[in-house]
């Protein structure tokens, strides 16, 4: 493929699961010979298993107490994981490059009151007429203020106050999707000579129990023990197992990289996100669609990342698409080690695609009984994200 100055690069990784914080644990992963047993919490909201935050000094990346006691976990992990990114590009002490850096940022809603949510879910299990009640406590239990502090746009907002990143700044919202369409924008704007040099990712955090609720009130959970992602089955709930997760990237031009004499981990080729009916075959249709972007790709050198949710029925339609688009190639469904991170969950794919590029990593299976081992090391990727309900990604990237 041709190089050019306005080629998307990555330059900066920013990345905590329940495997670590940092790159390290995450490349200690990928080039590992077995991923080994994941870390899952499966009594704190049982029977609902999470894959939990790892333990985090805050402080690290967000060195004010006073800033760290306004934001709640779901900033907090947004604002670290974008300084481990900003710390990886080189450019966290550079306040010429990060006044003039644009930020994308993926946001769900914030944590809610717990209390409130408990106490509407209880009472209306008395009442039939469960309308009147959501207006009663809507006017009588909500505070305004705990709203005004769970604004999704306040990860950028903290992210500008603690790292002083103060170019444009955008927010999308909205599970997966907005995870998708915050780096297909970064990499558009970047590739039409927009920006130069970005700062892209997102955060969730699973351990909440009103997201545990809002994922159940579909079927949409697993329940029960762990079970590697393609294994799961209608026995143990709906198959999806959510992880805390923070993933940031940093994406520069190719020329504004190398001027800079940046590490560049992989190239980003091309980035489409979309959504739309999935019923009567148009899903695959669409994944087909998506698909082709990654034509010409030889099944020797490339590892396809698979973004799925573990729903039962998605996953597996998911695995026949790729499987028939991406004949021969490796398949590795990294939610399965990390859990589902919904806005994060397209940047985490991207983040591991580097790694696994940059350190020739031969990815160990992550369900041994569904996945090929790989015979060399990838210098291609393609990363999906399939969203648990709606909005559907696919990326294409290689080696530096």
């Amino acid at each position: 493929m041709m190089k050019s100055d306005n080629d998307v690069v990555i330059t900066g990784i920013g990345i905590v699961t329940c495997q670590g914080v940092g790159k390290e644990p995450h490349v200690a992963l990928l080039s590992s010979a077995d991923a080994g047993a994941p870390r899952v919490e499966t009594e704190r909201f049982a029977p609902y298993p999470v894959h939990p935050m790892p333990e985090i000094d805050w402080s690290a990346q967000i060195p004010k107490r006073g800033d760290q006691r306004q934001m709640e976990n779901w900033q907090r992990l947004g604002v670290f994981s974008a300084g481990l990114a900003l710390d990886d590009a080189g450019l966290k002490t550079d306040a010429e490059a990060c006044a003039s850096m644009d930020m994308i940022v993926a946001a769900g809603g914030g944590e809610r009151d717990i209390k409130v949510d408990s106490l509407i879910v209880d009472e209306a299990l008395k009442r039939n007429d469960r309308e009147m009640l959501l207006n009663e406590k809507l006017t009588t239990e909500l505070r305004p203020t705990l709203f005004l502090a769970q604004l999704s746009n306040l990860v950028a907002g903290n992210i500008s106050i603690v790292h002083k990143v103060t170019g444009s700044s955008r927010t999308f919202m909205g599970e997966e999707s907005a995870g998708i369409s915050a780096v297909e924008t970064a990499f558009h704007r970047i590739k039409a000579g927009q920006s130069s040099h970005s700062l892209v990712g997102g955060a969730f955090v699973a351990e909440r129990a009103d997201i545990i609720l809002l994922v159940e009130g579909i079927r949409a959970h697993a329940t029960g023990d762990w079970h590697p992602i393609w294994s799961r089955s209608p026995d143990n709930g709906g198959g999806l197992i959510m992880g805390s997760v923070g993933a940031f990237l940093v994406l520069e031009s190719r020329a504004h990289a190398e001027a800079r004499g940046a590490h560049i981990y992989a190239v980003i080729h091309a980035i489409e996100g979309d959504r739309g009916n999935r019923n009567e075959g148009k899903l695959e249709k669409r994944l087909t669609r998506l698909a082709s972007h990654a034509s010409g790709l030889s099944k020797d050198d490339t590892v396809v990342l698979s973004g799925t949710s573990g729903l039962v029925d998605l996953a597996a339609r998911e695995k026949l698409l790729l499987e028939k688009e991406f004949p021969g190639m490796p398949i590795r469904a990294y939610g399965g080690v990390t859990g589902h991170g919904m806005e994060a969950q397209f940047p985490l794919g991207l983040a591991l695609a580097a790694l696994s590029l940059d350190g020739a990593a031969r990815i160990p299976t992550f369900d041994a009984q569904n996945e090929q081992p790989m015979t060399a090391p990838a210098k291609h990727a393609v990363v999906t994200t399939i969203g648990y309900t709606r909005g559907e990604g696919l990326a294409v990237l290689s080696a530096a």
